[in-house]
């Protein structure tokens, strides 16, 4: 099948997109949250990170045998359309261009702005926070419109910028943690005991997600793999175990820089203690300002993807004032209808994760995590393709069709199992507000008779 594109990437290059492409702020962000749901259990919050790695393996795998089946396929809304339908993958699409794209692009200018602050000394929950989110929001946006070649060099060199402090880190804080015998110590200690082992489990493994997300879209390279039926699948298996390793290196250079009780007491605060105790205050503050920088880099990459995601609706004719939205600046090259209101969508769900997790809430009930929920819908959103997948690649070898795909969905019903024992009610208030932006959504569905999946 002929994509247009050309062959351009080997297997080494592959594995560096996929490696570029999930790692980002989440393993900076999460892993302070992964000690405190477990009462700052090691042993427990590395199995955390050692499930997800391997759920995201399995999904990815799968994923990859749909891409090099269905070469022109990109992107998670094209894999919907294809095996179940076009108005499900519309619904997938509208649920990624409203929620899950905006709101995690919201999260990591926050993200991107609490480093900022507690590189200053600023308070992370108030005003001064929220203004440079702000900011960040409108300053990477704006890089994005009026430069996009830029804003492509911008994120070229934060990948190689979010693998110094980690693996600084990780190599460094391992090696000190055990002449001292502080890792050991962080190993054996629990800080609070109070904290179930499954309780604790359950919302490490969601909070781990964050980390890991992203493997989803590198699978839309498949159309540029050279030999994608087998790089592919290696690209995304080889480069996967990288990042758990990676991953859980860096969590073990973390206990062995610091005791669990100050990361957990110290939060964000607390990795930059970490570093400093590594690496001296000077350095420990420059390596600090890595991490500010690959934020801002994956804080880039996914205002890219929101400022486009309503126009890639618009293009099919879909969602809501299409022709406008699906308009194109001849001068930017960019879809400026589109990416104003996915700039908006971004600021509306600022301010919802502010009012629901950085203040007295402002929703009472209706206050759920953002970084968390949407990522975990989105896995509930596989299960559909999966199993379709299963009833229609009849040319699949045994392994292919059935075998991981089956594992893939007992991983996704997994993710959501998890996030229903962490988040509790809060999954019933984050679905009422899930299924009124459908339901707004769903006067520009796709009408009966259209189903492209059937084609």
């Amino acid at each position: 099948m002929d994509s247009g594109l050309q062959k351009k990437y080997g297997l080494f290059t592959a594995i560096s997109m996929v490696v570029g492409i999930v790692i980002g702020s989440g393993v900076f962000f999460k892993a302070e949250k992964v000690l405190k749901a477990t009462g700052g259990n090691m042993p427990l919050g590395i199995v955390a990170w050692g499930i997800v790695g391997l759920i995201m393996i399995v999904c990815s795998y799968v994923f990859a045998t749909l891409a090099t089946r269905h070469e022109k396929v990109n992107g998670v809304v094209d894999y919907a359309e294809v095996m179940v339908g076009k108005r499900y993958g519309y619904f997938v699409g509208w649920f990624m261009a409203t929620i899950y794209q905006p709101t995690l692009t919201s999260v990591l200018a926050w993200v991107s702005a609490r480093y900022t602050c507690v590189l200053l000394g600023w308070d992370i929950t108030g005003g001064s926070c929220m203004t440079i989110a702000a900011f960040y929001l409108i300053a990477i946006y704006a890089l994005n419109a009026l430069s996009p070649v830029l804003a492509g060099k911008f994120q070229v060199t934060t990948t190689v910028i979010k693998l110094i402090p980690l693996v600084l880190m990780a190599v460094t804080g391992t090696v000190v943690g055990l002449r001292s015998g502080l890792t050991a110590e962080n190993f054996y200690r629990v800080a609070d005991g109070s904290v179930s082992a499954g309780g604790g489990l359950f919302a490490s493994i969601v909070a781990v997600a964050f980390a890991y997300e992203g493997w989803i879209v590198a699978t839309s390279i498949n159309a540029e793999i050279r030999d994608s039926k087998k790089n592919l699948p290696r690209a995304l298996i080889i480069g996967s175990l990288i990042v758990v390793a990676v991953y859980i290196f860096y969590y073990i250079g973390l206990a062995g820089a610091v005791p669990t009780t100050a990361l957990m007491e110290g939060g964000e605060a607390g990795a930059k203690l970490a570093f400093q105790n590594i690496f001296g205050q000077v350095a420990g503050t420059l390596i600090f300002v890595f991490i500010i920088i690959s934020c801002l880099g994956t804080l880039n990459g996914l205002m890219l993807g929101c400022t486009r995601s309503l126009y890639a609706l618009a293009a099919r004719g879909l969602g809501p004032c299409p022709k406008k939205l699906g308009q194109v600046d001849c001068t930017t090259d960019m879809p400026a209808n589109s990416s104003v209101a996915g700039l908006l969508l971004c600021a509306f769900w600022l301010m919802y994760f502010y009012g629901a997790n950085l203040t007295a809430s402002w929703f009472g009930p209706f206050s759920f995590d953002t970084s968390e929920l949407p990522i975990v819908t989105l896995y509930g959103g596989y299960i559909p393709i999966l199993i379709m997948m299963m009833l229609r690649e009849t040319e699949l070898s045994t392994f292919k069709r059935y075998v991981m795909p089956l594992l893939a969905v007992v991983s996704c019903v997994f993710m959501v199992v998890a996030a229903c024992m962490a988040h509790k009610m809060a999954v019933v208030y984050y679905l009422i507000i899930f299924a009124v932006i459908m339901m707004i959504g769903l006067p520009y569905m796709p009408k009966r008779g259209s189903d492209l999946g059937r084609e």
